[in-house]
């Protein structure tokens, strides 16, 4: 598909796709099989014009407010699972409110709302309707959730006051791993979470983990699984060991797998969203990110911030260089630049479903 082709060729695999060609798994299976840097950049260049067909040069950002690090699970990859003993913070409602007004100034389109699953806010749900209810008071924007597996009722009661987007991120569509990966927690139960609030007014974002003992079939399960989902954002990250975690020993892949998960996405879902995050890698990481596809920068965070994200590649570092005047500089410097508010909206606005209500004794 790729291999021994010239780039008149791949302008045509791009109109394909773009004309609704889709993917086997052989297809699948050869893409993620490269290794040779010509046929990476081939394959990424298929990848760029596919987005630009969709999205010319404009990128979406999206600011990250992590309001608590405690959780009820035990991931085996994640720094902020119930067994690991570290620093963990709750922001009181004052606290996030004084956050969000500080995004408000940004240049931003949407605030994702992350936590673990807290058992203060899955036992009191009130309490993040609360939050979701500030920060849409404060900024007005598009706000997502990043709170686990939520029951029908309070997904409902989100989304009615002010949560457009839900990302609830599988890590793997392949069974087998899932259960060592979320130790203990339910697959269906996870599935049926992004498919309640895809039927019922949200966006969903779907997302998966590499670098985690998943081979090139493994990941084809996940890619398909994705797919089954239909969802309007999707997300690749590279795992990265966490101290005092059962992973922590695991040696850390490099981003190459990720990036031609990026540009296989986009050459799937090439209308949707695909996010570059900027908790692994940082600005740098972000360039080559949206040069595999992407088209969203997650994870800006203020400079004056002392917020967690999910992985924290700079943790240690004084200044962790993923605010948004930061990023817009390195993207007016690739040629891109972002989209506008109504842009956003819009997409927001063409992958809204209107809500199925249902009775709240059924919930």
């Amino acid at each position: 598909m790729i291999k021994d082709i010239n780039y008149w060729d791949l302008d045509i695999i791009a109109e394909n796709i773009i004309n609704g060609q889709k993917l086997t798994d052989d297809n699948l299976r050869e893409l993620l099989s490269l290794t040779e840097e010509e046929d990476i950049e081939k394959l990424q260049y298929v990848a760029r014009k596919v987005k630009e067909r969709y999205f010319g040069n404009r990128v979406f950002l999206y600011s990250f407010v992590y309001f608590s690090t405690h959780c009820k699970n035990n991931c085996a990859f994640c720094y902020y699972n119930r067994c690991n003993e570290i620093q963990r913070y709750r922001l009181d409602l004052e606290e996030i409110r004084s956050i969000a007004r500080a995004i408000k100034n940004e240049t931003i389109h949407m605030v994702d709302l992350t936590m673990g699953e807290d058992p203060y806010f899955h036992n009191n749900p009130e309490k993040f309707v609360d939050v979701v209810k500030a920060v849409k008071e404060e900024t007005g924007l598009p706000i997502m959730i990043s709170p686990g597996v939520m029951d029908d009722r309070t997904l409902s009661r989100l989304h009615e006051s002010g949560a457009n987007f839900l990302a609830l991120y599988q890590e793997t569509h392949d069974e087998e791993l899932y259960r060592k990966l979320r130790v203990g927690q339910s697959f269906d139960e996870r599935n049926h979470a992004r498919e309640f609030a895809r039927t019922n007014g949200y966006c969903v974002e779907d997302g998966i983990l590499t670098g985690v003992g998943n081979d090139i079939e493994s990941t084809i399960i996940s890619l398909r699984g994705m797919q089954k989902g239909n969802p309007d954002m999707v997300r690749v990250m590279t795992f990265v060991p966490q101290e005092g975690t059962p992973l922590e020993l695991v040696t850390q892949q490099s981003s190459l797998a990720e990036l031609k998960i990026i540009s296989v996405l986009r050459l799937m879902f090439p209308d949707k969203l695909i996010p570059a995050s900027l908790d692994l890698e940082g600005i740098d990481g972000m360039v080559d990110r949206l040069n595999a596809g992407a088209n969203v920068v997650t994870s800006i965070i203020s400079a004056d911030s002392s917020l967690e994200g999910v992985v924290n590649y700079d943790r240690e570092l004084e200044e962790r260089d993923r605010d948004s005047k930061s990023v817009i500089k390195r993207l007016k410097s690739m040629g891109m630049e972002p989209a506008s508010q109504a842009e956003f909206n819009r997409i927001l606005e063409k992958q809204h479903v209107t809500p199925v209500r249902i009775p709240v004794a059924a919930l």
